[in-house]
């Protein structure tokens, strides 16, 4: 006689609970490099942050040099021709 399985309900849920419990580790895993992404992702912005404010410093430097390169020339009298 063929035998019958204990029950086939409890087959099915068994196998379900197996690959639930390979959902929830991939799911850990997929946190945890989502956690990661965005860490980078923060020194990524905060990087960016200090670029902006180089480029600030700069432009305040340029303007202020500008500013002095059209005295020079305004006591020089060598104002270029418009």
């Amino acid at each position: 006689m063929v035998d019958e399985p204990e029950n086939l309900m409890l087959v099915f849920l068994r196998r379900l609970d197996v690959k639930m419990d390979g959902l929830a580790e991939t799911m850990r895993e997929v946190k945890h490099r989502l956690t990661a992404v965005e860490l980078g992702l923060a020194a990524v912005r905060r990087e960016v942050a200090g670029l902006a404010e180089a480029d600030a410093h700069l432009s305040a430097r340029i303007d202020k040099m500008s500013d002095r390169l059209d005295r020079v020339e305004r006591r020089l009298d060598i104002v270029p021709a418009v």
